[in-house]
């Protein structure tokens, strides 16, 4: 007689975000799928600021059905440079402004770098964190508790960029933002994939799949539909698709196999100029003139997405945020 095998226990992870259009797309998935255990989510100052993200995260979390997750207030600017917001592109409050109703309940009463700590060091299995913002509160926690390493099985964090930059011709936003605490970061110690802006502005959602997350009845599925039909961009212009951004990073944590990754060099740019910011990937298949004249430095080898499967994963996050329970019209 043959037996199933054991349904695997869900990976345990905590989300430090910068709530955010997209940000709220990786909570819906993240509370929605079986595979994930969303132990506490912190917010840090990014694409609003700390006090919007606070809210807009309890928001998302109250619309997916999970109002017990821990939220915790965090950092509300960067190490070192001024606040720097995406309000162009998420809207003034930071959600599209789709005017959703404020959150019923309050942040927890600790900060953002003790909740991690907190929850880290108490899970029975290590935790993997899912950074989808400047990582301003991941660097205080490894600086100020450098202990919880011990208990993390991976940080897969959006951020950087191979080629291609947003924020500048060669940064990507949250690196930008915050280069420093993203030096921190990949320096943790710790296994490190990077799901960057080449993967990240891949995986489209098509236009008929939004149209249906809009209709729906319950109110976290059509809350991911009109969040998707803000984002862009349009794979057709007839019918616009939408972008998963930052919840492509917990595609990647429930199923990695459809992100291709290469284990490669990288640093971040922290001087002044145009290069600040960068991410440097060093691709290159032998080392160069500088190295042989004796100009080497020692840099953290991380997992670098460069493709994904896009149908793969959109077909997980659809799978995952249209909920087969209670459908409301609330």
């Amino acid at each position: 007689m043959t037996h199933a095998p054991a349904p695997q226990a869900p990976v345990p992870v905590i989300i430090d975000c910068d709530t955010g259009i997209d940000d709220a797309l990786a909570l819906l998935l993240a509370v929605r799928h079986p595979g994930l255990d969303l132990r506490a989510v912190t917010c840090v100052a990014g694409n609003t600021d700390v006090e919007g993200v606070v809210r807009n995260t309890l928001t998302v979390l109250e619309r997916a059905g999970a109002p017990d997750v821990p939220v915790a207030r965090g950092a509300e600017r960067p190490l070192i440079e001024a606040v720097r917001t995406a309000r162009h592109v998420h809207g003034h409050d930071g959600m599209g402004d789709l005017g959703l109703p404020a959150p019923s309940r309050r942040p927890v009463d600790v900060d953002a770098v003790t909740l991690l700590r907190r929850e880290i060091l108490a899970s029975p299995r290590p935790v993997t964190l899912i950074p989808t913002a400047p990582a301003t509160n991941i660097a205080l926690l490894l600086r100020t508790h450098p202990e919880v390493t011990g208990n993390i099985e991976r940080i897969v964090f959006m951020g950087g960029a191979v080629a291609t930059g947003n924020a500048t011709p060669v940064a990507e936003f949250n690196v930008w933002h915050d280069p420093e605490a993203a030096a921190i970061l990949l320096s943790a110690g710790v296994p490190i994939t990077m799901y960057g802006l080449d993967v990240f502005q891949r995986v489209i959602v098509p236009g008929p799949d939004v149209r249906r997350l809009r209709a729906s009845g319950e109110p976290g599925t059509r809350l991911a539909g009109e969040l998707l039909a803000h984002r862009g961009p349009a794979t057709d212009e007839r019918d616009p698709g939408g972008g998963l951004g930052d919840a492509g990073a917990v595609c990647a944590v429930i199923d990695p196999a459809g992100l291709t990754t290469h284990r490669l060099p990288v640093e971040v740019c922290l001087a002044p100029g145009p290069a600040r910011g960068q991410t440097l990937v060093d691709r290159r298949a032998r080392v160069g003139e500088a190295e042989l004249h004796g100009d080497t430095r020692e840099q953290p080898l991380i997992d670098v997405g460069l493709d994904v499967d896009v149908p793969r994963y959109v077909d997980l996050y659809l799978s995952a945020v249209e909920h087969k329970g209670a459908y409301t019209d609330a």
